[in-house]
C-alpha cells in the first residue's frame, strides 16, 4: 500500500491519476515544467502544488516516451521517490533510453495506463479515467519486487486492471489498437479541412466517431509515432494494401460483366471482415471470448431510472444489448441484469455503486 506519491507533469493522465490517488487517502505532490499546470491541477484536486520534503512512496513520470528517461533520471537524483513509473504510450524505445541514462533500473517499472481522451492538460482530467481500465506494467530483470507492488498497489487504487508485457510485444499491440487507428482518423479528418460548408452541415454521428481521437495534441501524438514507427508501418503497410484493393473494385464496378461482379465479391469481403473485427472488440460472442458477470441492480420504475442506467453502463463497455430487465412477482421488484465483462466487472460495481445505484453480483457469476 503506498501512502505518498508524486506526479510529475500534470497533463491528462498525470492529473487524472493524482485524483485517483487523492480520492483513496493517497498524499500526493505535483510538479511540472509548466508551473501553471500544476498549480491547475492542485486547484482540482488532485494532490499539493511542490516537490515533498523527504521522499514519497512513488513517483509518476507522466511526461511524453521521448522525455522519460531525462526526467526520470533527474528525479532519480533528487531522490524524489523510493519506487518509480512512468505512463508513456511506448515501452520499447522508452526501455532502450532509461538503459543508457544511468537510471537505477531496481527501482524503476515501466507502464502504460489503456485510458485517455481527445482532450488534453489538467481540466480534461477525471478521477475515474482508469476505471476497469487495463495498466500494461513492463518490469524489467532488474525490477525489485519492492517496485513492481508499489507500482500494482497505485493501479488498484486507480481502479485498473494490470497486464504485464513485454515492451515490443505491447508495441505492436498499441500499434495495432491506438497508434496506426489514430493516424487514419487523422487522415480522414484532414479531408474534412478544405470541406464545403453544405458538405460539413451533412456531418453527423458517424464522421464524428471516426475522427474523434484526432483531436489529440499535435505535439504528443508526434512524440508518440516517431518512438514507435515501425510497428506504425507494418499495420499501415496492410492498411494500404487493403485500400488498393479497395480502390480498384470500386473502380471496376462502373463497368457490367465479370470484372463486376469480382469486385463486388471484393467489397463484400472487405466489409464481412471488417464486421468480424467490430465483433471482435464489441460482441461477447466475437473472435476474443469474453467472460461476462451479472450484475443486479434493484429499480423503483421511477421515469427515466432505466435511460439513466443504461447511459451510467454505456460508459463501461455495457451497450442497450447487455442490459435485459427482470420482474419478480414474489418481491414485486423490477431488476435491471448488466452483463458487465469478467476483468471489469468489480470496477463497475464500485462506480455504479458510487453513483448512487445498489449493484449485487449475481448468484453464479
Amino acid at each position: 500500500m503506498i501512502r505518498t506519491a508524486a506526479v510529475v507533469g500534470t497533463g491528462l493522465i498525470g492529473t487524472s491519476m493524482g485524483l485517483a490517488l487523492t480520492r483513496r487517502g493517497v498524499h500526493v505532490h505535483l510538479l511540472d515544467a509548466d508551473e501553471s499546470a500544476a498549480r491547475v491541477a492542485a486547484a482540482r484536486g488532485a494532490g499539493v502544488f511542490g516537490p515533498p520534503s523527504e521522499p514519497v512512496d512513488l513517483a509518476v513520470v507522466a511526461v511524453p516516451p521521448t522525455r522519460v528517461a531525462q526526467v526520470l533520471a533527474d528525479q532519480q537524483r533528487r531522490d524524489l521517490a523510493h519506487a518509480y513509473t512512468d505512463v508513456a504510450s511506448v515501452k520499447s524505445a522508452t526501455a532502450l533510453a532509461v538503459s543508457r541514462s544511468g537510471v537505477h533500473r531496481p527501482s524503476y517499472v515501466g507502464g502504460h495506463p489503456m485510458a485517455g481522451s481527445e482532450r488534453s492538460g489538467p481540466l480534461a482530467a477525471r478521477a475515474g479515467l482508469f476505471e476497469g481500465r487495463t495498466w500494461v506494467l513492463t518490469p524489467g530483470p532488474e525490477t525489485s519486487s519492492g517496485t513492481l507492488n508499489r507500482v500494482l498497489s497505485a493501479v488498484a487504487l486507480c481502479g485498473a486492471v494490470p497486464l504485464v508485457m513485454e515492451p515490443g510485444v505491447h508495441d505492436r499491440a498499441v500499434a495495432l489498437v491506438s497508434h496506426a487507428p489514430h493516424l487514419v482518423a487523422t487522415l480522414m479528418a484532414a479531408r474534412l479541412g478544405g470541406a464545403s460548408r453544405e458538405a460539413l452541415a451533412l456531418a453527423g454521428q458517424g464522421v464524428r466517431d471516426v475522427i474523434r481521437v484526432a483531436g489529440g495534441a499535435p505535439t504528443l501524438w508526434t512524440d508518440i509515432v516517431r518512438s514507435n514507427g515501425p510497428a506504425i508501418a507494418e499495420i499501415l503497410g496492410d492498411l494500404r494494401k487493403d485500400l488498393e484493393a479497395l480502390t480498384r473494385a470500386l473502380n471496376a464496378l462502373e463497368v457490367s460483366g465479370p470484372e463486376s461482379e469480382e469486385a463486388l465479391a471484393s467489397l463484400v469481403d472487405l466489409l464481412e471482415r471488417g464486421r468480424e473485427g467490430w465483433e471482435s472488440v464489441y460482441e461477447p460472442g466475437g473472435r476474443i471470448p469474453v467472460e461476462r458477470v451479472t450484475l443486479t441492480v434493484p429499480l423503483d420504475g421511477g421515469p427515466g431510472e432505466v435511460d439513466r442506467l443504461i447511459d451510467a453502463a454505456e460508459g463501461w463497455g455495457i451497450d442497450a444489448d447487455g442490459i435485459r430487465l427482470s420482474w419478480s412477482d414474489a418481491d414485486t421488484e423490477l431488476s435491471a441484469l448488466l452483463a458487465a465483462p469478467a476483468p471489469t466487472a468489480e470496477a463497475v460495481r464500485r462506480r455504479l455503486a458510487d453513483d448512487g445505484w445498489r449493484v449485487t453480483v449475481a448468484a453464479g457469476s
